[in-house]
């Protein structure tokens, strides 16, 4: 067994000195003044001298080593034992060169993927809890609210789509709508003006005043041809009548 440290700094490669007081004021009033956080970078400790981190670099893992609490791009604050492992040397360096081959250094990321969440990553793999929450607090806050900006932009163009294809339909049942109403209608009666609007409000029409279903055009013209007769034979009875008369 043998203790896991966990070595924190202030971040403060910047390039600018003003940068760099700036952030070292941020964690002073944030981490040591009300213990919310601040801006850290991290690297840890297991058998030997060296520290274990992350970091950004084009090509190749991303994981390096220094001597512990010797970073020189940062500022050194303070060192933590977060427990200790029961993993021995020999599996202790597996497990480094396995998260050298997961952690290549073009994956870096300040948000989602830093130093500290490598940290997080070696030692729950080596068995001891992972890092105080303060000390990526930050970078979880703008992780989170950029998964909820990205939510929400989602949510709008999803509705944006949504709110189109609507529309797009009720402009289509509208055009119809409009064309059934107002096109040509044939002056023979068939089959198929049974489906236009103004075959089906005729047919409501009578079957209200009436009772009767809608005729076809045959049993129109039988109709026809039956009061034609009935016509001509009341006709003819008047002539009759009149001759006789006379």
């Amino acid at each position: 067994m043998t203790d896991v440290i966990l070595h924190i700094y202030d971040v403060t490669n910047s390039g600018s000195e003003k940068t760099n007081n700036t952030i070292m004021q941020i964690n002073k009033i944030f981490k040591d003044g009300i213990g919310v956080g601040g801006i850290f970078h991290s690297a840890v400790q297991v058998y030997g001298e060296d520290e274990w981190s992350f970091g950004f670099c084009e090509q190749g893992s991303g994981v390096f080593s220094c001597p512990s609490s010797k970073n020189p791009m940062y500022t050194y604050r303070e060192n933590i034992v977060l427990g200790q492992t029961n993993f021995s040397i020999f599996k202790v360096n597996q497990i480094l060169r396995e998260l050298s081959r997961e952690w290549p250094g073009s994956s870096y990321d300040l948000l989602s993927k830093n130093c500290n969440h490598f940290c997080d990553e070696l030692c729950e793999r080596l068995g001891v809890p992972k890092l105080p929450g303060w000390v990526n607090r930050f970078a979880n806050a703008g992780d989170a609210a950029m998964e909820v900006a990205g939510n929400t932009a989602l949510r709008f163009r999803q509705a944006k789509t949504e709110l189109v294809s609507a529309s797009k339909v009720a402009y289509r049942f509208l055009v119809g709508v409009t064309t059934n109403a107002n096109g040509p209608v044939p002056d023979s009666p068939s089959n198929s003006n049974r489906g236009s609007p103004r075959f089906q409000a005729s047919w409501f029409k009578n079957l209200i005043t009436t009772g009767a279903k809608p005729s076809s055009s045959s049993e129109e013209s039988r109709d026809e041809n039956a009061s034609s007769t009935a016509t001509a034979a009341r006709s003819r009875r008047s002539a009759s009548a009149t001759e006789f008369t006379t």
